[in-house]
């Protein structure tokens, strides 16, 4: 099965390896490859687990059964605190439940019932009859009367209800409303699917259904949402379904048609079409993203934009626009555009400042985008992700991370999970180029599964590039060209060009750093690609000072000069010191001799006043071989030191072997790396990190599970991480991976 699906059988079994093998099992060729959702209820289809705990609760005593089935039904599948008051109102005694604490079942505690885990909760549910499963309902029902707890109160009534129910129907209507204000969006969404099983009106149930996924998609339950969505759609959600997780060119087409139905409907009612646009609050930033040029994902929400509000329809031309952005194809970008236009809508700061660059208005998009970056006083995650974006295409890293870390935190505040990760993205990135690669990377990782636990596998898609990146530039070959190969399957499936053209600039970077400059020009001329799911105009333009090396360092400098002379206008529309810089770093390398070295030193004045301290690092190390040319020996030694001690620092081994060839060129002995007389300087970030999870005593599984890699993977770093040790055990690693290293 695919990872997101791996992931989410997991998830849905709580973690348990035979449940996760007996639901996989029931799962056809659509579920596993990602295309359908999983089943509804894993408890329906998992008979083999709760037939083995089925027994072992029918051997306790009644009084026993009846207290933990009060607080399995307390707990699951929210939690109500109410079972010590349901206990006094049952009159039990609270002692029974000494035979459960004997048998390992659950323990009491001064908060409640504690069960040994997952399972044997829903098995003290699921063991019990209906009957006094229906009374357990009721009972909490009756206890839970305090200030707020009307919705919990509603839903065990709706648990114990035994038909339909209007009156029932519009209280779980009405809670549903109730928690949705507070965050708590899987309740609402259980409650409107219950209200949708209650509700005698045939009419009412596809907008309740509809509704709840809406409330599973912001949840973070991308699979509930997709079940549900089938139902009936709420503004655009099976588009924005599709952009998050289906065919990116089909998410387009869908959203732009609801947008104008939308607009036609409320025309018919004679509202104005574009009063209220520009609702930036109903985006969840899901088209391309650029971390100072690295483009990212993220996922499109459901905040504002009530059915009927005019503001809905710039919600979903907005989310059309991305959904173009997303697959690389300028003409429809031109389309939705056009649409926006024709209906008096004005799309979102960094969504107009991506489209005005990818059509090469760098004016309008540095105006745009400045905006945008500016709006990063509000709370909201969406306000703050746009704000992240914006300032990351503009250089400043600072803001960039400042607000990716805000709308992490903001999004959790306000129960959005699906949205987590795609802040952490841009988080990483912003950390990443400024010279803190390990937190980048565990950042990224965590975004990683998070957007795979959450049903984003687009999003985890432009995640695996970012991550083929990073390995890229820390030196782990075989990691790049994985995530590369698996981002790269994904983007051409699912017409994502993004991060298609993003994986092959990692690959393109590694051939850079390797000493492959044919192919590395070859890849990055090819990074615009044909068709979507291929390549990516922007993208092909972010890397353009790595193409420029490589065409030079190839002798093919005619579309080098072309291609550096658009991405100069850039820098120059922008004015941000990183880019200049850069820009800077292109034209020494399309001069000589001294003329070279002038417009080198102009490279690393312009770095001194910027954050991406790899970059300079580069700049220094290509500077140190023309110095070395123009038998400038002195200042390309120190020139070249610096760039060395920067990518140890980075732990970049292909760009330090660059650094420590131009230094045995000068006569200079090559010195090792920092750390190289320890354990930890003689392997990859990569290898490092396998290292020392092993050595702490996890399993290959364990550890493939947490870096989301595959065991045969795992078992190759291990192997690696023995030769270059020269060992031939774990226990031999243990003693070598001391604190020290």
């Amino acid at each position: 099965m695919s990872e997101g699906v791996r992931v989410r059988v997991l998830c849905a079994v709580h973690g348990d390896p035979l449940a996760a093998a007996e639901l996989a099992a029931v799962l056809d060729e659509r579920q596993r490859t990602g295309l359908e959702p999983l089943p509804p209820d894993p408890v329906a289809v998992l008979p083999g687990l709760l037939r083995s705990l089925r027994p072992v609760f029918r051997s306790l005593g009644t009084g026993t059964r009846r207290l933990l089935l009060i607080a399995a039904a307390d707990q699951h599948p929210f939690a109500t605190h109410a079972y010590q008051r349901a206990v006094a109102a049952a009159r039990s005694h609270t002692g029974s439940l000494d035979d459960a604490e004997a048998a390992g079942l659950a323990r009491a505690t001064s908060a409640g019932v504690v069960f040994r885990d997952s399972w044997t909760r829903i098995a003290a549910y699921e063991t019990a009859s209906a009957a006094d499963r229906r009374e357990t309902h009721r009972l909490l029902a009756r206890v839970l009367r305090g200030e707020g707890e009307a919705p919990r109160r509603a839903w065990h009534r709706a648990a114990a209800a035994l038909g339909p129910s209007r009156r029932l129907a519009a209280e779980l209507r009405a809670s549903a409303h109730e928690v949705r204000a507070a965050g708590e969006h899987a309740l609402a969404c259980a409650l409107l699917e219950r209200a949708a099983a209650l509700t005698p009106d045939a009419r009412e149930r596809p907008r309740l259904l509809a509704r709840a996924a809406a409330d599973a998609w912001r949840s973070g339950d991308g699979d509930r949402a997709r079940r549900l969505s089938a139902h009936g759609d709420i503004d655009g959600l099976g588009g924005l379904l599709a952009l998050r997780a289906g065919n990116a060119t089909e998410a387009f087409d869908a959203l732009l048609a609801t947008a104008e139905r939308h607009v036609a409907r409320i025309a018919g009612r004679g509202v104005e079409p574009g009063a209220r646009h520009g609702t930036e609050l109903s985006v969840r930033a899901s088209g391309p993203r650029t971390g100072q040029g690295v483009p990212g994902s993220g996922g499109s929400g459901l905040r504002g934009g009530r059915p009927g509000d005019p503001g809905t329809a710039a919600h979903l031309v907005a989310c059309a626009t991305e959904a173009a952005l997303y697959t690389g194809d300028l003409r429809r970008c031109q389309e939705a555009a056009a649409v926006a236009a024709r209906l008096g809508i004005a799309a979102p700061g960094t969504l107009g400042g991506l489209a005005a660059a990818f059509e090469g208005r760098y004016e309008d998009a540095r105006d745009l985008l400045r905006t945008a970056a500016g709006r990063c006083g509000s709370g909201d995650p969406t306000s703050l992700i746009h704000s992240s974006i914006a300032a990351l295409l503009l250089g400043d890293h600072t803001r960039a991370a400042s607000a990716a870390v805000r709308a992490a935190a903001s999004a959790r505040a306000l129960g959005e999970p699906a949205t987590v990760p795609q802040a952490m993205e841009f988080q990483a990135y912003a950390e990443f180029w400024t010279g803190r690669p390990r937190a980048a990377g565990a950042a990224a990782l965590d975004a990683l599964r998070q957007a795979y636990v959450t049903g984003q596998d687009n999003g985890a898609c432009h995640l695996q590039a970012a991550l083929a990146m990073f390995a890229a530039v820390t030196g782990d070959e075989e990691l790049c060209r994985a995530r590369a190969a698996a981002a790269r399957a994904h983007a051409l499936e699912r017409g994502l060009g993004l991060p298609a053209a993003l994986a092959l600039w990692a690959l393109a970077f590694l051939d850079l750093s390797t000493g492959r400059y044919t192919a590395s020009a070859t890849r990055l001329r090819a990074l615009a690609g044909f068709g979507p799911g291929h390549g990516h105009r922007a993208v092909r333009h972010l890397a353009i000072p790595h193409y420029v090396e490589a065409a030079v360092r190839t002798g093919d400098t005619s579309v080098a000069r072309t291609a550096h002379a658009d991405y100069d206008r850039w820098a120059s529309a922008v004015r941000s010191v990183d880019d200049l810089a850069l820009s800077a770093r292109c034209r020494a390398l399309l001069a000589t001799g001294h003329e070279a070295a002038d417009h080198y030193r102009t490279a690393l004045d312009l770095h001194a006043g910027g954050i991406r301290d790899f970059e300079r690092a580069r700049t220094e190390l290509l500077f140190g071989g023309a110095l070395r040319r123009l038998r400038k020996r002195a200042e390309a030694r120190d020139r070249l030191c610096s760039a060395l001690e920067a990518f140890e620092h980075f732990g970049a081994p292909h760009c330090a072997a660059e650094a420590r060839a131009e230094l045995r060129a000068l006569g200079e002995p090559g010195r090792l790396p920092a750390g190289a007389r320890g354990t930890a300087g003689l392997l990859t970030s990569q290898q490092l990190a396998v290292a020392r999870m092993a050595a702490e005593g996890a399993t290959n599984r364990e550890i493939a599970s947490r870096l989301l890699l595959s065991p045969r993977t795992i078992d190759h770093h291990l192997r690696g991480v023995f030769s270059r040790l020269g060992i031939r055990s774990r226990i031999e690693l243990v003693k070598l991976l001391t604190p020290e290293d």
